[in-house]
């Protein structure tokens, strides 16, 4: 954790704590007396007005334990308890970096929203694979509804419209949100165990066989050599036959029937039907000889 403290400040600061055992850091975070608000505001001065990052030590170590009891807030997420802490005293550090002891608050009030702003961001960012909240309205959802909910069975419509309006989100977010933090991730691939059936893992049956670069060029060549030679088959015909190939199968519309084309070029139904097999034939001739 101390390294943390290194990175975020121009200069190393040395602290005298131990990251090889979370309950020894905790004890030892918990020595360093609280500051009196003269003591604070000192303190605050001094590092706002000449940079003194003595005076930044000595706001941020006796503000240790307040990140200690914030990350362990958020124990029920499963993630470790030494990072949420590494990750609520860099929030400590950016507090304090921006702390004004003029405003008449206590650092103690002000840090409180940088350190919960950088937990968020670390349990948003892994407690899943797949993000579940990206917009302001689902990080609230995120972060309440799991104290909000009664029970660990699905929410029911009162339920539902009930914390929708205490949160003032749609309830269609809420139901949404229920739905992501109750899922769960599935691996790709088996682990290999013995008992292990690779027919029903996901790789299995979402792996697109075609997906191989040549294939898909192979594909795409063929693609391209198909419609020229479509195109040279059309340029061969004269234009009433082209007209009524056109007509009949190369429409994305709908395709014209066969009365409908002896009707605009004055015909029988079946004049059409033998210019068209007649078209067909020569256009099937031209195609064979290009592929």
């Amino acid at each position: 954790m101390s390294s943390a403290l290194t990175l975020a400040l121009p200069t190393p600061v040395s602290l005298p704590l131990s990251t090889d055992s979370l309950e020894h850091y905790v004890r030892s975070v918990k020595q360093f007396p609280l500051l009196s608000a003269e003591e604070e505001h000192g303190l605050a001065t001094r590092l706002q007005r000449d940079n003194d990052l003595e005076a930044a030590r000595g706001l941020i170590l006796p503000h240790l334990r307040l990140v200690v009891s914030i990350a362990r807030s958020y124990a029920g997420y499963g993630l470790p308890q030494a990072d949420l802490i590494q990750e609520g005293n860099i929030g400590l550090m950016k507090a304090v970096r921006r702390f004004d002891p003029e405003r008449g608050v206590r650092l103690v009030s002000f840090a409180m929203h940088w350190i919960k702003a950088e937990i968020h961001e670390y349990i948003l960012r892994n407690w899943r694979l797949v993000k579940v909240a990206t917009t302001k309205a689902q990080r609230k959802l995120f972060f309440n509804l799991r104290s909000m909910k009664q029970g660990i069975g699905t929410l029911r419509p009162d339920e539902v419209q009930q914390i929708a309006r205490e949160l003032k989100v749609k309830p269609e977010d809420v139901i949404e949100m229920e739905s992501r933090m109750g899922g769960h991730e599935i691996a790709l691939e088996t682990h290999g165990d013995d008992d292990a059936d690779d027919s029903y893992s996901p790789i299995a049956y979402l792996q697109d066989q075609r997906a191989e670069p040549s294939e898909l060029l192979a594909e795409r060549q063929t693609e391209q050599l198909q419609m020229k030679g479509l195109s040279h088959a059309l340029k061969s015909l004269d234009e009433r036959s082209r007209r009524i190939v056109q007509a009949r199968w190369l429409q994305e519309d709908s395709s014209a029937t066969l009365h409908d084309l002896a009707a605009e070029f004055g015909v029988s139904a079946e004049r059409i039907r033998q210019i068209e097999q007649k078209a067909m034939q020569k256009m099937k001739g031209l195609l064979a000889a290009t592929v």
